[in-house]
Parts: structure tokens; sequence; C-alpha cells
């Protein structure tokens, strides 16, 4: 504890009224998940999975199609160009759902999920500019450039620009996260916790490929930052608490003056979230799992409070679903709330409940251009600090990490400082 007078984070609920903590079962316990569920669930996903297929056959003919055709078929290359540049396309779509079941599913292999992450992100870049090159060659034709130059002259810019944006977005993915420092006012803020610190990480992804050196570079400049809490909103890792350890421990070992608090993302749901907050626990972080604390500071109180991420209800974790209410039972209804939730889209209910700010990650910001207007449709937030509703403010962080592809374009990765402000009207000295 520092020697600034402020009392440590304490359970939000009383003594005695149930759900400041829950009860996590043992890895693999289903014990109390409804029966109806358990019998019913195989069928629903074979039923998704006959819908699904269409569905999934269609997008990767097209992510491989469009490319297919700008870039080999519709230039006037020599014909040993054409027919290497087919069969090249032929296997890699082939190839490519192959990696991924390879690399993600029960079998679970690093190695071939880094090849089929990777070639989701080159397939979506070569797809993306594909599509603004056949814009472009449809405008440039209209305008009286003839063939057979101009064919050639697109798909060879849309080629060395693709490349040029995924050697950039490398780097961009695995650099260290620029801080962005963002003053939020807030009207019911007590005087005493006036300049109060969150430092914001979220969706770090930890994964098949090793990043325990970004991993303490990261903490490292976290810490510089002398956090009063430090926040981690959810997507730790993708892949088990054995098999990520020891990239999660250096960032999981960084201090903070107050309190560290943690909450699950989508990504926990996949990779064992039980054992997920039971090392978050292990660590000394307080896990929110539909809870709250409070913190004193300058006789001054403030509730955090935290959910489960919106998926959690469908995850078969028994115990597990978002539910503010109950994350709120108990808090006094004077003293303002900094909200917890993976997802922007659940500051819905955070309006609702009068929380004052929610903070959130879950968007990457797209990661990788133009994916954030897709992001952006399902979401509604996208980044960056908004205004949702009533007295709720929402604030979206790009994430830390990256999740799948190793690429970031247009959408930087940030750790985020909250500074927490008595608005001037209010404000008097702490």
């Amino acid at each position: 504890m520092s020697s600034d007078p402020a009392t440590p984070v304490a359970p939000g609920q009383p003594a005695g009224t149930g759900p400041a903590e829950a009860v996590l079962p043992p890895p693999g316990d289903t014990a109390g998940a409804p029966a109806s569920a358990a019998s019913a669930g195989p069928e629903r996903r074979r039923g998704r999975a006959r819908l699904g297929l269409p569905v999934v056959v269609a997008v990767l003919l097209l992510l491989h199609g469009v490319p297919w055709w700008l870039l080999v078929l519709s230039p006037d290359w020599p014909a040993p160009v054409t027919v290497a540049g087919t069969v090249l396309a032929v296997l890699l779509a082939a190839g490519f759902p192959y990696a991924l079941w390879r690399g993600h599913g029960r079998r679970h292999s690093d190695r071939w999920a880094v090849a089929g992450d990777t070639w989701l992100g080159l397939v979506w870049l070569l797809f993306s500019w594909s599509v603004i090159g056949a814009v472009v060659d449809g405008v440039a034709a209209a305008a009286g450039w003839h063939e057979p130059s101009r064919s050639v002259t697109v798909a060879v810019v849309v080629l060395v620009w693709v490349a040029a944006l995924a050697g950039w977005g490398t780097w961009q993915a695995r650099r260290v996260p620029r801080v962005r420092h963002v003053p939020v006012d807030l009207d019911r803020l007590g005087a005493g916790l006036h300049g109060l610190r969150l430092v914001l990480v979220t969706d770090t992804h930890f994964g098949p490929i090793d990043r325990a050196g970004w991993s303490a570079r990261v903490a490292d400049r976290v810490r510089d930052l002398q956090p009063d809490v430090l926040v981690h909103a959810g997507d730790m890792a993708d892949g088990s608490v054995e098999q990520r350890r020891r990239q999660a421990a250096p960032l999981a070992a960084v201090p903070a003056r107050y309190a560290r608090l943690y909450i699950t993302g989508n990504h926990e749901y996949f990779s064992g979230a039980a054992d997920w907050i039971r090392y978050m626990q292990d660590e000394g972080w307080t896990v929110l799992h539909n809870r709250h604390v409070v913190l004193e500071r300058g006789g001054d109180r403030l509730v955090l409070a935290g959910v489960d991420d919106r998926t959690a209800a469908g995850s078969g974790l028994p115990g597990h679903g978002a539910d503010l209410p109950r994350a709120l039972r108990g808090a006094d209804a004077d003293l303002p709330v900094v909200l917890l939730a993976h997802q922007p889209k659940q500051v819905a209910d955070a309006v609702a409940a009068g929380v004052d700010l929610q903070l959130s990650g879950h968007t990457h910001g797209g990661q990788i251009w133009p994916f954030h207007l897709l992001v952006r449709l399902e979401q509604e937030a996208l980044a960056g600090l908004s205004r949702a509703g009533g007295r709720t403010q929402l604030y979206t962080s790009r994430g830390t990490g990256f999740w799948g592809p190793p690429f970031r374009v247009f959408a930087p990765s940030e750790i985020t400082v909250l500074e927490l402000r008595r608005p001037q009207g209010g404000q008097t000295e702490a």
C-alpha cells in the first residue's frame, strides 16, 4: 500500500448478501447446468453447422476468387504466369480451412494456427484492395486507358501495396502500444478522487505466436505509468493457462497502487474461463465476476463494477453470464460507478442502470482496415470516448494485442490512461 490516505478496495456487497463472489466449479465440472440445455447443445450445434456451411463456402470462394480474378485472370499475363497463379489460388483456398482446422480444432497446433491466421490476414488484405483495384480499373477504362497495360498496372500496384501494408501491419501488431492519455469528467466524482488514474489494458490475446518478450516490454511500460487502478478488460489469451502462462506472467505481475481488476472477455470462454479466473486470482487480481468493489480516497468513494462477457451465458459454464443488477447489488446509488464490460454493446444495460463510465475493448478498432466497417455495424462503438446516453460515457479501447492475423492496419494498439476528473464547476482541492 502507498502512504496516500486511501482505503483499500473492499468488496461491494455487505456480508451475507451472497453474490459478492461466485464459487467456480472445478475444471470440466458441469454440475448445475440444466439437463435440457446439455442435451439440446449438440443438436443446436449440428443445426448451426448445416446452416453455416454454405455461408462459409461462399465466403471462402469470395475471399479467394476476387483477388484471383483481378490479379491473375484479368491481366494479360503470359500463360505460364496465369496457370501458376491459378494453381496457387486453388491450393491456398483449399489449404486455408485445413490450416484453421488443424490450428484451432481439438488437436490444437500452434504452427498450423499461425499459418492459418496469417493467411486469413493476407487474404483479407488482398480481397479488400482487389475490390478497390477493380473500381480503379473500371474508372481507368472509362477514362480511355486501354489494355493490356491497364489491368497489369492495377494488379502490380495492388500486389505491391498489399505487401507493404502486410509488412507495416506486422510491425504495428508486434510493437509496444502507444500510451493514450484520456481525461474523463464525471459529474458525481468526489473531490478526493479527482485525478485518479485508471490504466486500461485489454485484448492481449496471448496465443500461438510466443509473445513473452512483448508481454515483458508491455509490463515495463505499464509499470512506468504507476497506475492507481490497473484494469484488464478481457480476452487475456487464446489457449489454456498451461499453454499461455509464460506469455501472461509479466503483465500479470505488474503492481497498482490501489487495485488490479480483471473481467472475462468472449475468448476466455473458448480457452478455459474458470482456469483463467483462478490464475488471475492467484496472481492477486480482483476478478469482477458480476460483482463490485468500492474504492475510497480522500473521504470520497467510487464503485468499480464488472460483468461477464455477453456471450458467457451460452458458454455452458455454470454461474456465468452478464448480470449487471447482481454486480451492482448493495452499491450506494449516490456513488459514481465505473463499469468494466468487455463488449461496447453491453453499454445499453449500463445506460439503463445509470452507470457513469463503461470501459470496454473487444473491437480492436477493426484491426485490419476496412474490417472496422463491419465491427462498427455490430458493436456501434469502435474506439475512443463517447456519450452513450444519460450520464453514461463509454470508452472503447482498440486493444493492446492482436487476435489471429498478426497484423494491425490503420487500427493502432493502445495502453490507455484514463484520468478521472471532477468537473470544474464543482471541483475543490483534494
